[in-house]
């Protein structure tokens, strides 16, 4: 399965599964934008809304920094840095 860039809001957000232990803590923070899948991997729900601090929040939570926010409108990454 490829690592797919939805854009919720201001940011783009991808999961790097590679880098993803399942740890689930950003959808702990924000489970109206992550979900683990049968392989027990998170990934972004296409229809994901939150507010952009808690997408944030859930993505710098990740111990192995597998979740990436870019700025959708500059393209900047914004998380990790």
């Amino acid at each position: 399965m490829e690592d797919k860039i939805v854009q919720i809001g201001k940011y783009k957000v991808q999961v790097i599964r590679d880098l993803c232990i399942s740890a689930a803590t950003c959808v702990a923070i924000s489970p109206q934008v992550f979900e683990l899948d049968a392989e027990n991997k998170a990934i972004v729900l296409e229809e994901g809304n939150d507010e952009a601090e808690n997408i944030l929040m859930a993505a710098q939570s990740c111990p192995t920094k597998a979740v990436i926010i870019t700025d959708a409108e500059t393209d900047k990454q914004v998380w990790p840095q």
